[in-house]
């Protein structure tokens, strides 16, 4: 089924997959969900995450370190939709791992266990024809990350070629919590308008309620990731990974999801 947000804002919520471990990321995903996340990212653990700051980089190589591959977020993938059949799901990934399992064989498998899109992050759009060929072949959505510094053609570009929804980066640099939303984001967003009806989300360093305020006076929905990752860290260093679903579904139902969308 297409992604979709039913409200604004929308909640894009990122996971590493793995961390700390396959079966306590099924059921943080399951339990972001019920709280009120559109859409859940499934983070493929990568050794060398360069976009990513220093709290999803430890939880990649938490993950590895347990063994984590692709196949095994593509095994999740399956057990979260079969769950959750409405939630939108994404895998989230660099484009090594995609490639190294081959990219047919990888298009193949994402789309039998029932995801709706792809985020590859370092996949550019300007040599993405082989990459957009297979996304379309098994009808998956690719969805591309648009920054502040990019110009407008490639902007043109990703809205010609994104499905699902754009995601728009708040910042130049890296993932990582931040104490406000950037100037520079709502701008961006109302570049990619020009081009596209398609939803934008816009995520780095997305980390509270005031954020998601913020983010939902121009965009359609808000991505965190590095303050669920961190949750996820600390919930399970205190008090065991058992707790780290409870403490993600307090985290969601405090963002103020529906006092934002009730407030426009």
């Amino acid at each position: 089924m297409p992604i979709r947000f039913d409200h604004k804002p929308g909640l894009v919520v990122y996971l590493t997959a793995g961390d700390p471990s396959l079966d306590a990321t099924r059921e943080i995903a399951i339990a972001a969900i019920d709280a009120g996340a559109d859409v859940i990212e499934l983070g493929v653990p990568f050794s060398d995450p360069l976009a990513d700051g220093p709290i999803v980089q430890r939880a990649s190589e938490r993950a590895l370190a347990r063994g984590t591959r692709l196949r095994d977020v593509l095994a999740l993938a399956r057990e979260i939709r079969a769950a959750r059949p409405r939630a939108g799901l994404v895998i989230f990934s660099y484009l090594n791992p995609i490639l190294r399992y081959g990219l047919h064989r990888f298009a193949d498998e994402a789309a039998a266990t029932g995801v709706d899109g792809v985020l590859a992050t370092d996949m550019i759009v300007e040599e993405a024809a082989e990459y957009l060929a297979e996304m379309g072949r098994v009808n998956l959505a690719p969805i591309f990350l648009a920054a502040p510094t990019s110009p407008d053609a490639r902007l043109e570009a990703i809205a010609k070629y994104s499905k699902g929804f754009v995601y728009a980066i708040s910042r130049v640099g890296v993932t990582g919590t931040q104490q406000s939303v950037a100037s520079d984001a709502a701008t961006l967003v109302e570049r990619i308008r020009r081009y596209t009806r398609l939803p934008v989300a816009v995520g780095f360093g997305i980390s509270n309620a005031e954020h998601v305020a913020q983010v939902a006076e121009f965009a359609d929905a808000a991505v965190i990731g590095s303050a669920i990752v961190e949750l996820v860290e600390r919930a399970t260093r205190e008090n065991g990974a058992e707790t780290a679903p409870g403490a993600v579904a307090r985290f969601i139902k405090g963002l103020g999801l529906r006092d934002a969308a009730l407030a426009r």
